[in-house]
């Protein structure tokens, strides 16, 4: 199978336009022409994992963490990431990272989190921002339905959980053309003053090729009159962490012990307790004390996340129950849910879930 082919299923997995503009995710090394033979999915990729993939005969690894995450001038293997760079190339083993693309899929790093706690009523915690715009387009009553039905072909007017949104108004269009033009309507140098249609439509912003493709290829007019805005609008599904909410109402203590047990914690830093019961919860895998503030407002009872610092701790305001859990934990079941999605995707293929616990952090 062509690594190229496996791309677009991870693409369907964590499409790269969810990503953080810090990231540095999708294909890190290996040609997209290549032929794959087994696929080691993981959490970091690091040499003892490139080691393995090698034994498994896997020339693909797919990886959460992007080992590559900053420009290199040189690569001598003077660090384990030069190192595992100069291992994976010279076994023509291609590496792939999800990153924050997952992290910002509303199935994603934070949906697993609040499935293993079993949350209820989820949804997402830090929406993202400028995500959205909107096409506007004019045209005639006569052509508007198949333009209209073409861009929602193309992705546009899916707003939440509806599909094939737009707003259409009537109007009236005016253009006078030149020696040059072959109008619609009208001849060369006739002032027209003709009935339009108004079509309104947003869409995610990665897709602004596409739809523009769609609209030049459906559109009847040679000269296609249209705008396009960037939007203030939050994505309410796309964006990092997630709120929800406990079956029933439990005390701190016993909060804390159901997070141990189920995301397999060596230990937990939490905050003053509060003596409150734990109802609403906000989760936040990996590196998530931007989000404190946000999961105060939303009114979360705990706020379960990674690498807090000493002062991000007094950020609680007596108000909520801060839980740092650890970085590794808090994204552990990740390369599982990755692996379960491929092998749904690609049946009859060698994906195989990596057995190299790659956390850094020990605990004594």
């Amino acid at each position: 199978m062509k690594l190229n082919h496996i791309i677009q299923v991870l693409e369907e997995l964590a499409p790269l336009a969810y990503a953080e503009d810090f990231d540095n995710v999708g294909l890190l090394t290996g040609n997209e022409n290549q032929e794959i033979s087994g696929i080691l999915v993981c959490h970091d990729a690091l040499e003892n994992v490139v080691d393995e993939a090698i034994s498994k005969k896997c020339n693909f690894i797919v990886c959460f963490h992007p080992i590559l995450f900053s420009g290199l001038k040189k690569i001598t293997g003077k660090n384990y990431v030069e190192r595992v760079l100069i291992k994976a190339i010279k076994n023509d083993i291609a590496i792939y990272a999800v990153h924050t693309a997952l992290d910002n899929h509303k199935e994603g790093v934070n949906k697993i989190i609040c499935n293993a706690l079993g949350l209820k009523n989820t949804k997402i915690l830090v929406p993202k921002e400028k995500f959205i715009r909107k096409l506007v387009t004019y045209t005639i009553p006569e052509n508007h339905i198949e333009l209209r039905n073409a861009l929602f072909e193309a992705g546009a007017g899916t707003i939440g959980n509806y599909e094939d949104c737009s707003f259409n108004s009537k109007g009236i269009g005016t253009y006078l053309g030149n020696e040059n033009s072959n109008p619609e309507i009208g001849e060369r140098f006739e002032f027209v003053e003709n009935e339009e249609i108004k079509i309104e439509v947003t869409f995610e912003k990665h897709l602004e090729s596409k739809i523009l493709k769609a609209l030049f290829q459906n559109h009847c007019y040679e000269e296609v009159a249209y705008e396009i805005y960037e939007l203030q609008n939050k994505h309410q599904n796309i964006g990092l962490g997630m709120i929800g909410e406990m079956e029933t109402a439990i005390s701190e203590s016993e909060f804390l012990h159901l997070v141990k047990e189920k995301m397999q914690c060596g230990s937990i830093r939490h905050s003053t307790f509060l003596n409150k019961n734990i109802k609403k919860v906000a989760v936040l895998g990996g590196s998530g004390s931007f989000a404190i503030k946000e999961a105060l407002k939303q009114g979360a009872n705990a706020f379960l996340t990674a690498d807090l610092k000493y002062h991000q701790f007094y950020e609680a305001e007596n108000q909520l129950l801060l839980a740092d859990i650890g970085h590794y934990e808090s994204e552990r079941y990740t390369k599982n849910y990755i692996v379960d999605f491929l092998i749904k995707k690609i049946p009859n293929f060698a994906i195989i879930l990596s057995e190299e616990n790659t956390n850094p952090v020990k605990y004594f």
